[in-house]
């Protein structure tokens, strides 16, 4: 989301502003009822002031049309005898929540108040009890406690709230248009780089929110510190990384300077460049122009210096040369700058060495994607560049990046770990998966040797698929989803969890044979908790698994909780290892589909991202903490013994921490 979405006059022009004007005098007429109420009849005509703000907020430019009108609603009584009515004593930590309340008049009231300080910060009303400046605060305070949501990057609760999801996303963007983003400037520089140290594929959002920061600093600036050294960083990296595009200049003018520049200043460049791309996991337009003009020049020795190879990737480069060529001419465009970062990590992976992926990626470069998923990849990225173009890109972003996978704001979280997984393990085969849908529009696979063609099976829970992911993503999930479902739809009438015969055959051979579930399918109790819980520890902890370090990774299903922690619902992850961490703790480190993997699951079960030695794009918790959420893994089905050794305690801190949270009404009847 780029925040300067949803100004009101970019809203108004992109709406039905005929439905608006409607509205708007309904709106008027209601208020003027109000006003005219006596004070014990008030509470009789907020109601229907109420009701139409309800319709008003759910159109575009309906959010300025309730800031223009905020101070008369609020003169008029409408938050008479509501906790509204002293704006002095609002809370802003209470407005991210009410926003996506499930009562519209709640969520009115909230818009309706948060115009008021909009109206006054602005300085276009007065308040007796509120004054500009305080006003400003309040919403700023707002804006730094929601600036994931303000991010736009879903997490599994966000999900299910449709559509008072987006109403809290366009509020807290209509604010940021009016007051900007100077006074969380802080706030917000640490909440970028503690995304970017995941990883992600998907940077557009925080590319966007760079682009804001850059105009903050340009218009106002900051003080001197480490906030502004952290922000300039993520400027520079994105529109000067170099000495010769420090200042900006455009890239006519790059072109020009790069162009009588030595050796040395090309060396230079393209070590600025490397520098700034593997800092950020950022890509700026200037490093794509660089590589494709270092190709036509015939300059190709600054390719591996202008990627930023270590050893495995120099020694691909030796070796591969004619094929990365051709890649880099195929893949990076000013569209798609993003292609370099996931050529150099491809690269690093050390994958052109597996010896399929030679002809698979020759194959690539050839595809030519026809029918239904052209349109599909043309309609998620545009026609800037070709959909050949856009996927040949997409596909090195995902084999550079496998954990950088995300589903989006999709229920797709089944889809987006198997490619993510087949990326890391078997990455010839998602080439495979690819060439099949792009030239035939369907995917084919088999479930314990009955074939599956998903041309012929219904849409599943992805619809014609997802807009808000990858392009490889983009291309495949809505044939994985409808694959997965059929697995289930042959899985039915078997006794216990479906995801014990679909997860070997949707996923691969890599996965484990046996499944262990910690709930009865049919009663969603709990069932032999306690031995589940020491089953885990048996197959995954190494000082009760013999030191067995984990050789693939594998699929597993959790319990997400919110902060309160709350049940949200059932949600698949990978668990990639389990070690100690540099304090001798020992952590889980898993995979999770979701955009963001930093998550509070609440009672201090906090996932973390980076400083407990997680690599790009892991999460990590401790042992314990992680099983308290665990439903399903996958485990060897010759083990006839689990964990016998294990110390009660510490499967009594699991086992407590699950009945605080997601179990606590899954107990048994009979325990």
């Amino acid at each position: 989301m780029n925040v300067r979405h949803g100004t009101p006059a970019e809203e108004q022009a992109g709406g039905d502003a005929s439905t608006l004007t409607r509205l708007s005098g309904t709106l008027d007429v209601a208020i003027d009822r109000l006003e005219q109420a006596r004070p014990f009849a008030k509470s009789r005509y907020q109601r229907p002031v109420l009701d139409v703000l309800g319709r008003i907020i759910a159109q575009p430019g309906g959010l300025g049309v309730v800031r223009q009108r905020a101070a008369r609603m609020d003169a008029a009584g409408l938050f008479r005898g509501s906790d509204w009515d002293r704006p002095e004593v609002l809370m802003p930590q209470l407005v991210g929540g009410t926003l996506v309340a499930e009562d519209p008049a709640f969520q009115a009231l909230e818009v309706a108040s948060l115009g008021r300080f909009l109206a006054v910060a602005d300085g276009e009303e007065r308040h007796e009890n509120l004054h500009q400046e305080g006003a400003r605060h309040f919403l700023t305070q707002v804006l730094a406690l929601n600036l994931k949501d303000l991010f736009g990057v879903p997490d599994e609760a966000a999900r299910t709230l449709g559509g008072r999801q987006d109403l809290k996303r366009r509020v807290l963007a209509h604010i940021a248009d009016h007051i900007g983003l100077n006074d969380v400037l802080s706030v917000l520089v640490s909440e970028i780089w503690r995304l970017l140290e995941q990883r992600s594929i998907q940077v557009g959002v925080v590319k966007d929110m760079i682009a804001q920061i850059a105009v903050a600093l340009n218009e106002k600036g900051t003080e001197p510190g480490s906030t502004r050294l952290g922000a300039e960083r993520l400027v520079s990296a994105l529109f000067g990384p170099t000495t010769a595009s420090r200042d900006d200049p455009g890239l006519a003018v790059y072109l020009e300077r790069i162009s009588v520049a030595d050796e040395t200043g090309l060396s230079r460049e393209a070590m600025g460049f490397a520098r700034a791309m593997h800092d950020t996991g950022l890509v700026s337009d200037y490093h794509a122009a660089f590589l494709t003009w270092a190709l036509e020049h015939d300059d190709r020795p600054l390719i591996p210096e202008a990627l930023g190879l270590g050893t495995t990737g120099l020694d691909c480069w030796r070796h591969y040369r004619g094929l990365i060529e051709k890649l880099v001419r195929s893949a990076v465009s000013l569209a798609t700058p993003q292609a370099v970062y996931g050529l150099a990590m491809m690269l690093e992976r050390g994958v052109l060495h597996h010896e399929p992926m030679l002809p698979a990626l020759e194959r690539q470069l050839s595809l030519q994607l026809r029918g239904a998923a052209r349109e599909r990849i043309a309609l998620g990225f545009g026609p800037t560049v070709t959909p050949e173009t856009h996927l040949v890109a997409g596909v090195l972003q995902v084999l550079g990046q496998p954990l950088g996978v995300g589903q989006g704001a999709n229920p797709t979280c089944q889809s987006a770990r198997a490619i993510a997984m087949w990326a890391l393990n078997d990455p010839d085969y998602l080439l495979h998966l690819i060439t099949q849908v792009a030239e035939f529009d369907t995917l084919q696979m088999q479930f314990e040797g009955t074939p599956i063609n998903s041309a012929d099976l219904p849409v599943g829970l992805a619809g014609a698929g997802p807009i808000d992911a990858d392009t490889v993503s983009v291309l495949l999930v809505s044939h994985l989803d409808r694959i997965y479902a059929e697995m289930g739809r042959l899985c039915a009438g078997r006794t216990g969890d479906p995801h014990t015969w679909i997860n070997p055959q949707f996923h691969g051979w890599w996965v484990s044979r046996d499944c262990a579930v910690a709930v009865d399918v049919e009663t969603g109790k709990l069932a032999s908790y306690e031995q589940f819980l020491r089953r885990f520890f048996a197959a995954y902890h190494p000082r009760y698994n013999g030191g067995r370090p984990l050789g693939h990774p594998q699929p597993a299903g959790i319990a997400v909780t919110d902060a309160q922690q709350r049940f949200v619902g059932w949600h698949a992850i990978a668990i990639l290892r389990v070690a100690e961490d540099q304090s001798g703790r020992m952590r889980v480190y898993f995979y999770n589909p979701n955009n963001d993997s930093g998550q509070d699951w609440g009672n201090d079960v906090v996932v973390s991202t980076s400083g407990y030695g997680e690599r790009y794009g892991e999460g990590s918790l401790e042992f314990e903490a992680f099983l308290s959420r665990v439903y399903l893994f996958h485990d060897e089905p010759l083990r006839s013994e689990f964990g016998q050794g294990i110390p009660d305690e510490l499967i009594a801190a699991a086992y407590e921490q699950a009945i605080a949270s997601w179990a606590a009404d899954r107990k048994p009847e009979d325990a």
